[in-house]
């Protein structure tokens, strides 16, 4: 399973240098990234191609880190693509706690990767109505 970093950080000027400096010296490549503002602090999720090892490099660092699972669901990058993974989440009750996506090929594939409380039972969800979940190693190595 596909998993992001969530790095905890104070909301003020170099800490995106700080974590990209970091990340950039140890080797590890970036593949989404979305910051969101919380007042004094902010969040940083990253998708990037080693997990684990972005983990142990930012935590020896100093910054609070958590590693969370999320879908990489494969959809249609067209109007109403993310419109139909929507409904099928919501004809099943499940809620989408985080979100964010990308484009693989314009106009042909995107990626939505989500977070949900339950992440097994969504993937069946999800691939039992036709959409294709990346497995980590496809998503690290794009």
């Amino acid at each position: 399973m596909a998993e992001q970093i969530n790095i905890f950080v104070e909301n003020r000027p170099g800490r995106l240098k700080k974590v990209t400096g970091l990340l950039s010296e140890a080797g590890i490549n970036i593949r989404a990234m979305v910051i969101q503002d919380r007042g004094d602090f902010g969040v940083m999720k990253l998708l990037v191609d080693d997990p684990y090892k972005a983990q142990r490099v930012l935590s020896k660092a100093g910054l609070a880190t958590a590693l969370r699972n999320v879908l990489a669901v494969v959809i249609e990058d067209r109007p109403g693509g993310l419109y139909k993974l929507a409904g099928i989440l919501d004809e099943h009750g499940v809620n989408v706690l985080d979100g964010y996506g990308f484009v693989i090929a314009s106009r042909r594939e995107a990626v939505w990767c989500i977070e949900v409380e339950e992440t097994e039972e969504t993937r069946r969800i999800i691939e039992a109505a036709g959409f294709r979940i990346l497995e980590d190693s496809e998503l690290y190595q794009m």
